[in-house]
């Protein structure tokens, strides 16, 4: 390992800024490192930069993991029944932020599903509410076993509309409803809800973390049901010391695995530590793995025997997420294997916790970047309140930047739709990731990506649209197109500048396209009197100054006429015969002047393009200069 690397390793140690980690890149390339080297420690500094962001991400969802693996520790010890079900339904209202949850019960002697607990709801009716098997959105979970959500209860038709229903639900105010089997093993012993009273569209992710919830709350009420019936046979069943001793030894068993890993990941532990706390529980090696083999998908959520290991899949909603795998331990007894199954269930909630946690937070940047450009009037507290909960640098200058991925299609066609929407979603969580890592924002818009990111000390908008077509082209590899605007100072006291910002910079994309330098990032002030024109500051003095600044400061110290012997020159036809006759001086000094405003401007000044630009600044110059008087 080199000692660049090395350097990225102590910079997570001791959790540097992100600045810090140019500093290897930088160093590098100062002493004559060669382009391998650099493009080897341009991806560990990527690396690196994931991991601090994965790290940081971690903290941020240290409260919703604390209320996640509460509700394992609360679950494994609690005892009856009720509380069980009032505690699934409380924390599935929770966990998924809906303003109702509730639990229905399959009762196999009726044939039918009745509501259980409930909570948030307001009517009496919804609450004594039965549901024919295929009746209904959860009538249809219970019979199907397969989760059903919908957006808006009563314009779907999916699923047996019943007057009863309709009616009940009608009443609670319900809109949009997810609903998820309680399973054990194949048979269905109810259904978990979550419900808004507003449209409401449920992510797969969300549909997934209720999944996997479901699936913990069954193992919970099956665990309470076998206490019920523990106790009932302690009054006709003369081996009842037996069978407590016998049930409570697995309860307490499980109870202590739960509160362990429980604890672990309240201390910001991951799925590794998860592996190796169950690892010293069972008394062998536990690894997680992402590559679960074929016969462990069909074995759902148990674990099976492969040959000399113990695998049990890692799943959720499901999609295969990987497997834990236990060595060391050919035989199990049913507690062992209970515990093995368990942990697999919370690593898939930690992994779906950390997956919807970060895809939850670049939709909230992109949200607040939406309102800074649709909506510039919002309450500006209001604005940076928001800003300082995703830790944005809210005070220093920003840059609108649009971003958008040049792909060359077949000769007169277009590329599929689905290709363009694909195209979309990886610029936009590319994007979103380097927005996170700036302390930004990025949104997806107008067929590509707009970010809005702070500038650095000494950075111009022009670097940074240059490092952020080349981030995201090698994030990609793709080209990606980057046009930049004007700073903005303090966007969110000045949010009515975000939106002309934006639109400089889609001019500014669209020029770079016009000009065949796809793949590029450049501001208004890259494209010479170009970018004059799509400019909405009009920088008439910035374009001068860029063009001809060091002439006329040349002037201003020495007393020369660099300036007006330009204007001449140009004026005769580039002629130095004619312009030493306009200027009443000797061709020689022509010359001599001539040859100092190539050393000033470079030697293609007279080039078509220079000397139009050139010429064009030497104008605006004049009509800008106060008159002298006559």
């Amino acid at each position: 390992m080199s000692h660049e690397h090395v350097s990225y390793l102590e910079l997570l140690a001791r959790g540097a800024a992100t600045e810090a980690y140019d500093r290897p890149v930088l160093l590098a390339r100062a002493s004559g490192a060669g382009p391998e080297a650099l493009a080897g420690l341009e991806e560990a500094k990527q690396l690196a930069l994931r991991v601090r962001a994965e790290l940081e991400g971690r903290r941020r969802r240290e409260a919703e993991l604390s209320a996640l693996f509460a509700t394992a520790h609360d679950l494994a010890g609690l005892r009856d029944l009720d509380a069980v079900l009032r505690a699934i339904v409380q924390r599935a209202r929770s966990l998924l932020g809906t303003e109702v949850a509730y639990l229905s019960l399959n009762d196999p002697a009726a044939g039918d599903t009745y509501m259980r607990v409930t909570e948030g709801s307001v009517s009496a009716r919804f609450q004594q509410l039965r549901l024919g098997m295929g009746e209904g959105l959860g009538g249809l979970v219970a019979q199907t076993a397969r989760p059903y959500v919908t957006a808006d209860y009563f314009d779907d038709e999916r699923f047996q509309h019943t007057r009863t229903i309709d009616t009940a639900v009608h009443d609670e105010g319900l809109v949009a409803i997810l609903g998820v089997p309680l399973s054990l093993g194949s048979q269905v012993i109810g259904v978990l809800f979550a419900a808004d009273r507003r449209a409401r569209v449920f992510e797969r992710e969300q549909v997934a973390l209720l999944g996997s919830f479901a699936a913990h709350a069954a193992v919970a009420i099956d665990t309470a049901n076998l206490l019920a019936e523990t106790r009932s046979a302690l009054a006709e069943l003369e081996r009842a010391n037996d069978i407590i001793r016998e049930h409570s030894a697995v309860i307490e068993r499980a109870s202590e695995v739960h509160d362990r890993l429980s604890e672990l990941v309240l201390r910001g532990g991951g799925v590794h530590d998860v592996a190796e706390a169950v690892s010293e529980v069972l008394g062998g090696t536990v690894e997680f793995t992402e590559t679960p083999a074929g016969a462990v998908r069909r074995a759902g959520g148990h674990a099976v025997r492969a040959g000399d290991v113990w695998v049990a899949a890692v799943s959720a909603g499901g999609e295969h997420l990987g497997a834990l795998v236990l060595r060391g331990r050919p035989d199990l007894d049913p507690v062992d294997l209970r515990t093995l199954e368990r942990a697999a269930l919370v690593t898939s909630l930690l992994l779906l916790a950390r997956r919807s946690a970060g895809e939850a937070e670049q939709r909230v940047r992109g949200e607040l970047l939406d309102d800074l450009l649709d909506a510039p009037d919002r309450d500006r507290s209001l604005l940076r309140e928001r800003a300082a909960r995703l830790r944005t640098d809210s005070d220093a200058p920003h840059v609108v930047l649009a971003a958008r991925i040049d792909r060359a299609g077949p000769t007169g066609g277009t590329e599929p739709s689905g290709r363009e929407s694909a195209d979309r979603q990886r610029l936009w969580s590319a994007a979103s990731h380097l927005a996170a890592t700036r302390r930004g924002l990025a949104s997806a818009r107008d067929g590509g990506t707009v970010l809005l990111l702070p500038l650095g000390p000494g950075e111009s908008a022009a670097e940074l649209a240059r490092q952020t077509a080349r981030h995201l082209g090698g994030a990609l590899r793709e080209p990606v197109t980057v046009g930049a605007s004007a700073a903005v100072r303090a966007p969110l006291d000045h949010p009515d500048q975000v939106a002309g910002a934006y639109q400089e910079a889609r001019r500014c994309l669209d020029a770079l396209r016009l000009l065949h330098r796809a793949g590029e990032g450049a501001a208004a002030e890259d494209l010479g009197f170009l970018g004059l024109l799509l400019a909405d500051s009009r920088d008439i003095g910035g374009f001068v100054e860029r063009t001809i600044g060091q002439v006329v400061a040349y002037d201003g110290r020495r007393g020369t006429d660099l300036v007006r012997t330009l204007d001449a020159y140009f004026a005769s036809g580039m002629s130095p015969a004619r312009t030493k006759d306009d200027l009443h001086v000797h061709v020689n000094t022509v010359a001599q002047r001539l040859e100092r405003v190539g050393r000033l401007l470079g030697p293609d000044w007279q080039t078509p393009s220079r000397a139009l630009e050139i010429q064009l600044a030497l104008r605006l110059h004049a009509l800008s200069s106060p008159v002298a008087p006559g």
